[in-house]
């Protein structure tokens, strides 16, 4: 097998070039190429100094993630980095495209850096619940301060090669189409220089109070994850030690967050989101429908945001409402969210232009005619529906897709209500539908196999991760978000308050608890209207005109920044109910709270895999990670409820007098986990 790693000589110079396709991962083969140049150029006395750069569309992108989970072959990455630090000759990295994670650690170990503008450098490895481990927390202390380490290894985020050089993780800039050229140059200056620069060598300076100040700045974003406190940990508790020493603290940090549940949570989300994308029964070379022009009717909050998804994407889009007076304040909002994200820094001034030139406001369904893809994003009636479908049918060309956005309505009785079943799909968009990066496919019985891989493939241009789901009431979110808003309004009934029941769920790590939900989408959601009409806690609210956080009140009172705090009438109310029900109380724990809103969760999505309403375990996972918030440090529901043990979940379940899926009783009774 011929190496990814090549040689050759410019004159004096060694050019050592990785070609390992799609993103030159430093995979073990990789490694022992790098291992053998560096010894090659340590050994010919004609040459003077070596380049690493990389074929391709990017430098070294971080670690073989096929090598997950398994020994690893020698030289590991900690080895090569040394090995090209102690290297007796200068040593440049050319560095375009990403240096990432090992990427950017390999940089680190060169002598000099230098990068074409376009290049982002980073640490992700706290994505994954790790930390970096082949010195990284070592050396971009000494080369760039200890603030940009931190903010470069705990957060894991990418910066640009001009920030990268403004902190001196940068050398030199290059052009953008002359890098190798200009990094020869460059290894050419330097070939003399001595003694050479080595980051381990170089010592570390750090203000007083940087760590605290660091932690307290970014106390929300890491709560309740472990890799970004073992980060600050490990650069705080070395900043004073021998490089050796702190190399040893790295890797202890390393070993203890590869083995922690964290980690391999975080893991599995990793490669679930790149399961999701197939679909069993459909090839991937299946031809794709071409969709060039995109049309949405309802320029509501959902037809809005889904429409700034193609325009942010470079596709024409047509927007279709009932009424002008809708129509204008539909594409304001839209204009204004576009503005709002330029003032930012998010985006250009002009991109705002060029998003907004693609779109077509009208009032007629009959300038639908020539879109290639069209998504009804209207009120949630069946009947309303099914009008429309029925009048797309007609107006659409042969082959355009129609999408319904429905949250839970049946896809097969939207599609029979059309001449073309085939061409029906849900694409179930989340709010806001231009920031949640979820889109649940609903596959409906008759959707043609190459309406699903187009719109498999359209989710991934317009940047969302896309999880198919069978036709069912709620698919796969919503129907495992039902259970759990039952059970918390009966815990209520019971004993509980609603900040008791949130407070166990936000402690759990979810953004927020079902009442604080509620009060956020709206109480009045899915309410009769009917004032007179009072059967539950939510009507109560509702007939009082508590309709959420839009009203300042809901399940809770909210002053003008829409902050909570628990709410006396609402005391009132429950406590009437209770009454009125003749409702049993007793003293409700965390725990409870836990196996009645949460357990209940992982049965139903037991029952959605019972029924074949999701393909794998690993895709319900999915939904809650990018739909709902569950937290990516647990893993998705079905991964959590793996590491809690099924034994644990159903005898839970039972405690409550529960039904449990039958699934979930086999899994048990055998030992077996849902995921693998």
């Amino acid at each position: 097998m011929t190496s990814p790693i090549t040689t050759e000589k410019q004159g004096d110079i060694l050019v050592i070039t990785s070609n390992n396709p799609p993103v030159n991962a430093l995979g073990a083969a990789v490694r022992q190429g790098l291992d053998a140049a560096i010894k090659e150029l340590n050994s010919d006395d004609s040459l003077k100094a070596a380049v690493i750069r990389c074929d391709g569309r990017t430098f070294f992108a971080g670690a073989d993630i096929t090598e997950f989970g398994k020994p690893m072959q020698e030289p590991g990455l900690p080895t090569v980095v040394d090995t090209i630090e102690a290297s007796e000759k200068p040593v440049v990295a050319a560095v375009h495209g990403t240096a990432l994670g090992g990427g950017c650690e390999v940089a680190l170990a060169c002598h000099y850096r230098i990068a074409v503008p376009s290049a982002k450098f980073g640490l992700p490895e706290v994505k994954l619940g790790i930390l970096p481990g082949a010195g990284g927390t070592q050396r971009l202390p000494r080369v760039a301060g200890v603030e940009f380490a931190l903010e470069l290894a705990a957060k894991g985020d990418p910066v640009p090669a001009k920030v990268a050089q403004a902190a001196g993780l940068v050398d030199r800039m290059a052009g953008e189409d002359s890098l190798t050229a200009d990094a020869i140059a460059y290894a050419k200056e330097v070939a003399d220089t001595r003694p050479l620069p080595r980051a381990s060598e170089k010592p570390v300076s750090v203000e007083a109070g940087v760590f605290d100040a660091f932690r307290k700045t970014n106390a929300k974003r890491f709560r309740g994850f472990d890799a970004p406190e073992e980060i600050i940990k490990v650069i705080e508790e070395t900043v004073d030690k021998p490089y050796a020493e702190g190399v040893q603290r790295e890797r202890n940090g390393f070993m203890k967050l590869i083995m922690g549940t964290q980690s391999a949570a975080m893991r599995h989300i990793f490669f679930a989101e790149r399961k999701a994308a197939k679909i069993d029964d459909v090839p991937e070379d299946t031809q794709l429908r071409p969709i060039k022009k995109v049309g949405v009717i309802g320029a509501g909050t959902m037809g809005g945001g889904i429409s700034m998804n193609f325009l942010s994407a470079g596709i024409p889009v047509t927007i279709v409402e009932m009424q002008q007076e809708a129509l204008d304040r539909g594409t304001g909002v839209m204009r204004k969210n576009y503005e709002g994200s330029a003032a930012k820094g998010r985006i250009k001034p002009e991109q705002v232009e060029q998003a907004m030139g693609l779109l077509t406001p009208t009032l007629s369904l009959d300038d639908l005619a020539d879109c290639d893809l069209v998504i009804e994003a209207v009120y949630e009636s069946m009947d309303v529906k099914k009008d429309i479908f029925g009048k797309l049918s007609t107006i659409c060309k042969p082959g355009a897709i129609l999408a319904s956005n429905t949250s839970y309505l049946n896809i097969d009785e939207i599609a029979a209500s059309t001449s073309r079943p085939g061409d029906v799909v849900g694409m179930h968009f989340f709010s806001p539908a231009n920031v949640m990066k979820l889109l649940e496919i609903v596959r409906g019985a008759k959707t043609d196999k190459d309406v699903l891989a187009t719109v498999m493939d359209v989710a991934k241009k317009i940047k969302k991760v896309a999880v198919v789901a069978g036709v069912c009431h709620g698919f796969i979110g919503n129907r495992m978000l039902m259970p759990r808003q039952v059970e918390a309004m009966k815990l209520l009934m019971e004993g509980a308050t609603p900040e008791q029941v949130d407070r166990v769920h936000v402690e759990f790590g979810m953004p927020m608890g079902p009442f604080q939900m509620s009060d956020l989408a709206g109480v009045d959601i899915g309410w009769h209207r009917d004032p007179t009409r009072i059967e539950s806690i939510r009507d109560a609210l509702a007939a009082e005109g508590r309709w959420g956080q839009k009203k300042q009140a809901g399940f809770y009172d909210y002053d003008d920044k829409r902050n909570p705090s628990p709410s006396p009438r609402v005391a009132e109310i429950i406590e009437d109910f209770r009454k009125k029900t003749g409702a049993v109380q007793h003293d409700v724990t965390a725990e409870e709270i836990i196996e009645r809103t949460l357990y209940t969760m992982v049965n139903e999505g037991a029952l959605i895999l019972q029924e074949g309403m999701a393909q794998r375990a690993s895709d319900i996972d999915v939904v809650w990670i990018y739909g709902y918030g569950w937290p990516v440090y647990r893993g998705g529901p079905m991964f959590w409820a793996d590491t809690v043990g099924l034994k644990t979940i159903v005898a839970g379940l039972e405690k409550h007098g529960f039904e449990v899926a039958q699934l979930l009783k086999d899994k048990a009774e055998k030992g077996e986990r849902f995921n693998g």
